[in-house]
């Protein structure tokens, strides 16, 4: 099943040039995919019923076209290529004359509240009506590789308003450390086409996390560490 709604840039949407970021498309994508995962009965509100929630594992968006501040946009999403505990969700942005302007894929697991682990997919894809299309070509999440040396970094201590429904950092604040994290002739290049982000362990309140920036194969890469840094928890690239 292929869910669609309208969605309408606001001012904190945009950057520069009045145009919208990268954390906005992200978070449209992220609230019509929970739009249609209510329709299935697996939304927010149903959590405290079912005791299952949808954990993000990763996200890879292409912008094709950067909408500008006031346009209209349609939005449609679908799932797609399940397996035993991890299945995929997809996007497409269009502007108001029907141009494409951004496709995502998205990589979901599903967590038992109450016992905090991973549990299968058994009985619950049906529900969501899976398509085949891939937006990409590679219907997979490519592993990121981890740069050998960093050139610059930053400390953050993860506060209130940061913790999403599920106790930890919400997600889409990951890339606001990314972008905090670069220096400030690659922070003045923005916007970035491409976003790649691998979740690797959760964050939680009072953490301390340290944000290192490393140019490596062509690509602004961004790890998150625990400020041992004997924990990943996250890897972004931008390009």
């Amino acid at each position: 099943m292929i869910y669609e709604t309208d969605f309408k840039t606001g001012v904190k949407d945009i950057g520069k040039n009045n145009l919208i970021k990268n954390k906005s498309i992200l978070e449209m994508f992220e609230n019509i995919g929970g739009y249609h995962s209510d329709l299935a009965g697996f939304g927010a509100n149903d959590i405290p019923k079912t005791k299952l929630a949808w954990i993000l594992v990763g996200w890879k968006l292409q912008v094709i076209k950067r909408p500008k501040y006031g346009q209209a946009l349609h939005i449609k999403t679908w799932g797609r290529d399940a397996t035993k505990v991890c299945t995929f969700r997809d996007f497409e942005l269009y502007d108001e004359n029907g141009i494409l302007c951004a496709i995502g894929t998205s990589k979901w697991t599903l967590l038992n509240i109450e016992n905090n682990k991973i549990t299968k997919l058994d009985g619950v894809m049906e529900h969501y009506e899976l398509e085949d299309k891939s937006v990409f070509e590679n219907r997979e999440l490519e592993k990121i590789e981890l740069p050998k040396t960093f050139s610059n970094e930053i400390e953050y201590t993860v506060t209130r308003r940061d913790i999403d429904i599920n106790g930890h950092m919400h997600n889409l604040y990951y890339l606001d450390l990314a972008y905090e994290a670069l220096p400030e002739e690659v922070y003045q290049k923005r916007p970035f086409d491409e976003v790649h982000i691998q979740y690797k362990k959760e964050i939680k309140r009072g953490n301390t996390v340290k944000c290192k920036y490393s140019l490596y194969n062509g690509k602004h890469t961004i790890c998150i560490y625990n400020t041992e840094e004997n924990i990943l928890h996250a890897i972004i690239t931008l390009s």
